[in-house]
């Protein structure tokens, strides 16, 4: 989560999570008392994903197509613009965890929370929902995005809370995690995710104020050439409206021929 740049004054301080809000240009934004950044919604285009960060969330779309009898899952609503964008360009089911109710409440009054027969919302802390064993293999992909109001790093950051995340996804599935490239929380949870993941991990570029998109990989091992991949990126591009050449051209950078090295 970034922090707003030049957003409205009016943004109230509070404590303890308590939403707040600011608006500048079309775009209104979730803050939890402070500067920084919790999501943010074009009013007039509600569905797009204004952040670079949450654009880069959707990076699993470069190797899994997602159909209707497939569940995504989204940990940390935020402004809810991964679930509005999930739903309109996908037909895939969506269960998001979310802690705080007061963020769903302010969700479904400021920024146009979807109601559709597909999404599900469950309040729960995500360490604990991780847990559970009724999510063991349930999605093909799942968004880990889970700041506090003081934002220094993920507050669930465990090398269990990822090795959970990967039992929730199925047989062949992909994380991706929200990170802050330039801070002392990065090292640690790029480990953690590493060794649960069994080092099949894929790092996009630093974008926004610091964020950092990790992918981690669950499944057969992926061997793809630079023409096949460089394909799928134009496709993800045309169909979903997302830089995913841009992204295919970093990820070939880390790996040089093809992606089989890392997953």
């Amino acid at each position: 989560m970034p922090p707003s740049s030049n957003v409205s004054e009016a943004v109230a301080h509070h404590v303890d999570d308590e939403p707040t809000l600011s608006e500048e240009d079309g775009i209104r934004y979730l803050h939890f008392g402070t500067r920084w950044v919790q999501g943010a919604m074009r009013t007039a285009r509600p569905a797009d994903l204004v952040l670079a960060y949450t654009q880069q969330m959707m990076g699993w779309l470069l190797f899994l197509e997602p159909s209707r009898h497939d569940e995504v899952g989204i940990l940390g609503l935020g402004a809810g613009s991964l679930l509005r964008y999930t739903l309109k360009h996908t037909p895939a089911s969506v269960h998001t965890v979310e802690w705080n109710p007061a963020v769903t409440a302010a969700c479904r009054m400021y920024f146009r929370l979807p109601g559709a027969s597909r999404s599900t919302i469950e309040h729960c802390d995500a360490g604990i929902w991780v847990e559970d064993g009724s999510n063991v293999g349930r999605f093909m992909a799942l968004m880990v995005d889970l700041y506090d109001a003081g934002a220094q790093g993920p507050v669930r950051d465990s090398l269990e809370f990822y090795q959970g995340c990967r039992n929730a996804l199925a047989e062949t599935g992909i994380m991706t995690v929200n990170l802050f490239g330039d801070h002392a929380s990065f090292p640690r949870n790029l480990d953690n995710i590493r060794s649960a993941f069994d080092g099949r991990v894929l790092e996009l570029p630093e974008v926004d104020a610091g964020n950092r998109v990790v992918l981690a990989f669950k499944g057969p091992l992926l061997d793809v050439s630079v023409g096949r991949f460089l394909q799928r990126a134009e496709q993800v591009e045309a169909t979903y409206g997302l830089p995913a050449r841009r992204w295919a051209r970093a990820l070939l950078a880390q790996q040089g021929s093809s992606l089989s090295m890392a997953i």
